[in-house]
């Protein structure tokens, strides 16, 4: 129990102990004298005792009420006022309290709720500006050949044909988009329902780092890996959507590191009743601006770079909905290595 909380304790205790005492007191009188207890109650001595006991008894008490109400209720009250006023949209003031207590503590979960809050309606304006942005340059595109082949009639055979292929794989791209929004959508709806299985983890751990051994090797790219679990260590997971995570982490590998002689690093260990697991490279890296950015719904680090290497900003926004659907945690740091490193745990199974 926190520091803050005793102090309302030892108003309650003295009471008691006084309260406790006078009466023992009392008792203690009647039982040797074998006196009437009123009689014993109205002599002058005992009198003021019980006098001195109402009236520490009240203050007490007073004391106690006080307390309760600059440091419960009315810290309640500012709670409950806050959390009315809040809206989506609209920013809603934090709550600064220094206070270390459970009253404390609940301040700091309404501001990490107001946060995650205003986070969530960022990220659906930011989506909804990715999908308008993505879907009609291919589209200004087309419609710019479109008219080129209506307004145009002394065109070429392979000058139509040209912009008919052109305006064929612009379409092709807005389909692909279209696809992997709606397939995102599917998969977040989908973790909602996820059955979660117990799987030790240096089992999970070796097939997944033989398999992109493997995989990595066939395009010229190496993977070094290592981990400490041993036979009997459990993670509750969904095997196949913690496979989507690992695809997608060595897939931005590849897709942006930007480098012949690429290597990934795999890791997994134990710490603090979760096993965890880092993939880092030796590529170009991240900017320190963008490291707090790159879970958010399609955020890319270079719309360039988007571009040329494909990828739409949803495959990290993916792996940390699945990550905390685990009851675990995700986040990216630059690696030692160089490049860029993810690293995510997952609670062990009691």
């Amino acid at each position: 129990m926190k520091l803050k909380i005793k102090l309302p304790l030892l108003f309650l205790l003295m009471f008691i102990l006084i309260i406790s005492i006078g009466t023992l007191y009392i008792c203690t009188y009647i039982a040797r004298a074998r006196t009437d207890w009123l009689e014993i109650l109205i002599a002058p001595v005992h009198f003021k005792i019980l006098v001195l006991v109402v009236v520490l008894t009240a203050v007490i008490f007073a004391a106690l009420t006080l307390y309760f109400h600059f440091n419960i209720t009315k810290p309640i009250q500012l709670l409950n006022n806050r959390l009315k006023s809040i809206t989506v949209g609209h920013s809603v003031l934090l709550i600064k309290s220094k206070r270390k207590d459970e009253i404390g503590e609940l301040y700091s979960h309404f501001n990490e709720a107001v946060e995650r809050l205003q986070q969530a309606h960022k990220e659906q304006i930011d989506m909804i500006a990715a999908i308008t942005h993505d879907i009609k340059t291919p589209l200004t595109t087309i419609n710019g050949y479109m008219e080129l082949l209506t307004i145009q009639k002394n065109l070429t055979d392979k000058e139509r044909e040209e912009y008919y292929q052109l305006i064929t794989r612009k379409s092709k791209h807005i389909e692909e988009l279209v696809n992997s929004f709606s397939a995102f959508t599917r998969n977040e709806l989908e973790l909602d329902e996820i059955n979660l299985k117990p799987v030790e983890a240096v089992t999970f751990f070796e097939n997944i780092a033989f398999e992109y051994e493997t995989e990595l090797s066939g395009l010229d790219y190496q993977l070094e890996w290592k981990h400490s679990f041993y036979k009997g260590q459990c993670i509750m997971i969904n095997e196949y959507m913690l496979r989507r995570v690992f695809g997608n982490l060595f897939s931005n590998s590849v897709r942006y590191g930007e480098k012949k002689d690429l290597k990934i690093y795999m890791k997994g260990y134990i710490h603090n009743m979760c096993a965890h697991f880092t993939v880092e490279d030796n590529g170009i890296g991240v900017p320190d601006r963008d490291i707090p950015s790159l879970f958010h719904k399609f955020f890319t680090v270079d719309k360039a770079r988007q571009s040329k290497n494909g990828g739409n900003g949803l495959g990290l926004a993916s792996c940390k909905s699945i990550i905390e659907h685990h009851g675990g945690q995700i986040k990216a740091f630059h690696s030692d290595y160089g490049g860029l490193g993810i690293s995510f745990s997952l609670p062990l199974k009691n």
